[in-house]
């Protein structure tokens, strides 16, 4: 039986292998492994594509939160807003600094933060807010920079799914006081291993973030603070520097197997779909259906041999990690919902019409039994 994957990492290589193949060596001749040249220039690339000044590459998307949160002087005794409908690093950038996240449903429909939710949660100790634009769409920013403004907050967007997503014309990333992007290999925009970036048009912010992500140190041996080590390897940013320039082709298939996809299982069982939304393009790092049937229909599909995913199953404020904020079933019923009923097709650049059109068969072969 042949695999509809989940992700093809494989054929996106296959379709850049030559280019990439070329950039590698290019590394592995000069063996400037460590802030080699082709660091900066990913940077400067990158910064371009999100219209910054500043582009900052790091280990992870995990260390770009942390460490812009570190940056900003956010710290212990602090609380950070954060949505409860996430993968746990949004949460886990403000532990790994000691400050407390405070969790927001999501909105039902669109799954990202309820920017109407955000006030009612902010306290004295409150120092920022950290939407997440999930699935690829953007967060309602306009509303969420207005509660920041009025109290005085940092923005700083995970952008870990938004590479190339459009804000009224503006990218995610360059909205806030910085962004935080992973290259997860399985993003959009993904490395051969971890890697990760923050954007800002902040020259002093950018500055400090240089220094910390190695060593605390602007010149070798002369270090201003205590730094880390979460620099992004050369070897990632050559490789991610070839596939920037395909980044845009590869969105907009993303887009128009989204669409298909949404032609196709339209009027389907009880399958609903994320809500677009008039504000904000979508990139679809991940494509979502919603069914009650979700387990079921899961492993059906798993059986006709096509791969999906789960995002996420657990909430985060009943992951075991998290019991200390003391939170309980309930508390955010529309992420607790989503975690029971969303399910992830195959979704990437190079998946074709006749998978696609598997997918669905075999989701209408499944509800055609009910």
């Amino acid at each position: 039986m042949d695999v509809v994957p989940f992700v093809d990492l494989v054929a996106q290589y296959h379709s850049i292998k030559k280019e990439v193949d070329a950039a590698i060596n290019k590394v592995l001749m000069q063996c400037n492994f460590i802030l080699g040249t082709e660091v900066e220039e990913f940077e400067a690339a990158f910064a371009r594509f999100i219209g910054v000044t500043h582009g900052i590459a790091v280990s992870s998307g995990l260390d770009a939160l942390r460490l812009t949160l570190h940056a900003l002087g956010i710290g212990e005794g602090d609380e950070v807003i954060v949505p409860a409908n996430t993968f746990i690093a949004t949460a886990l950038a403000v532990s790994a600094i000691r400050a407390k996240p405070v969790l927001v449903d999501c909105d039902r429909n669109t799954y990202n933060i309820d920017p109407e939710l955000i006030e009612p949660a902010v306290t004295r100790r409150t120092r920022a807010i950290m939407p997440v634009h999930l699935t690829g769409q953007a967060a309602d920013m306009n509303a969420i920079l207005d509660v920041a403004k009025r109290r005085r907050l940092y923005v700083i967007e995970d952008a870990a799914q938004a590479h190339g997503t459009l804000h009224n014309g503006r990218a995610c990333g360059s909205l806030g006081a910085a962004g935080g992007f992973s290259f997860y290999p399985g993003k959009n925009l993904g490395a051969y291993g971890d890697g990760g970036m923050v954007t800002t048009n902040d020259k002093e912010l950018a500055a400090k973030l240089r220094r910390l992500r190695h060593y605390g140190q602007e010149t070798k041996y002369h270090h201003h603070e205590k730094g880390v080590n979460a620099r992004l390897d050369t070897l990632q940013a050559a490789v991610l520097k070839i596939k920037l320039k395909n980044l845009p082709n590869w969105n907009e298939r993303r887009a128009k197997h989204a669409q298909r996809y949404r032609q196709l299982l339209e009027g389907v069982g009880d399958i609903s779909f994320q809500k677009q939304v008039s504000f904000s393009t979508h990139v679809y790092h991940l494509f979502i259906i919603e069914t009650d049937h979700r387990n079921e229909l899961q492993k059906h599909l798993d059986g006709a041999g096509i791969h999906t995913n789960i995002h996420y199953p657990i909430p985060i404020h009943l992951q075991k990690a998290y019991k200390d904020l003391g939170h309980k079933v309930g508390d955010f019923p529309h992420a607790e919902q989503a975690a029971k009923r969303m399910l992830s097709l195959p979704m990437f650049s190079e998946l074709t019409n006749a998978q696609i059109d598997r997918v669905t068969e075999s989701i209408k072969e499944f509800f055609g039994r009910k």
